[in-house]
């Protein structure tokens, strides 16, 4: 692995979520304050999500409207993935 990958791997290394936000739905990395996007419809939100999870190989968390937790996918090398299941 190059050494420009492996800073492009780190840099995105943290899970997405996708939570509310004013009436709206963002995606956020995790452990960030700063919001990637922000969509009307969480369909939406879902669908850029899922795109940056698997791009970065990381765990998508998916949020319900009153902020617990929804659902969540795992798109990393986890050796032990999770059965999925739905909160």
């Amino acid at each position: 692995m190059s050494r420009k990958e492996l800073l492009r791997k780190n840099k995105m290394a943290h899970n997405i979520h996708i939570v509310p936000f004013n009436n709206k739905w963002a995606v956020k990395k995790e452990g960030s304050q700063k919001i990637i996007s922000t969509h009307r419809l969480k369909s939406r939100a879902d669908k850029k999500a899922r795109s940056l999870a698997k791009k970065h190989q990381v765990e998508l968390v998916i949020h319900k409207r009153d902020g617990r937790i929804q659902d969540k996918d795992s798109f990393g090398n986890d050796p032990f993935p999770p059965r999925d299941t739905v909160f």
